[in-house]
């Protein structure tokens, strides 16, 4: 069984910047496309970011375009979220999601197993 644990959220001004780190433990995530997802109070889980199994390709929602950066460690068996020019509609909690399958996907039922998801707070 894949464990995934989210770390690095935290409280950031506006403009600012945060790196979000995804570790795994019980199998290693080089078998997974890997995906970031956020859920904003009141709203539905959505996709920000998402990488193909073997690295390289990745996918970027069009509001995190430019501003956010998904990579993959595996031999640190661990994903990361870089991001930067935060807005305050960037707060969230975000998850670290695993998909049993080459190509990284773009919906919630298309990850096979997630973390517990670690608070980003913007603020102006």
């Amino acid at each position: 069984q894949l464990q995934l644990v989210e770390s690095g959220g935290g409280l950031a001004q506006a403009g600012g910047s945060l790196r979000l780190s995804c570790a795994a433990s019980g199998r290693t995530v080089s078998n997974y496309a890997m995906g970031w997802f956020r859920q904003a109070p009141g709203k539905e889980r959505e996709i920000v970011a998402a990488i193909k199994r073997s690295g390289g390709s990745s996918y970027y929602a069009d509001s995190v375009k430019g501003r956010f950066t998904i990579a993959r460690d595996d031999a640190k068996n661990s994903v990361a979220l870089q991001m930067t020019s935060l807005k305050l509609e960037d707060t969230a909690v975000y998850y670290c999601a695993a998909r049993e399958s080459f190509r990284p996907g773009t919906k919630e039922y298309e990850y096979d197993y997630w973390g517990q998801g670690t608070q980003v707070t913007v603020s102006s």
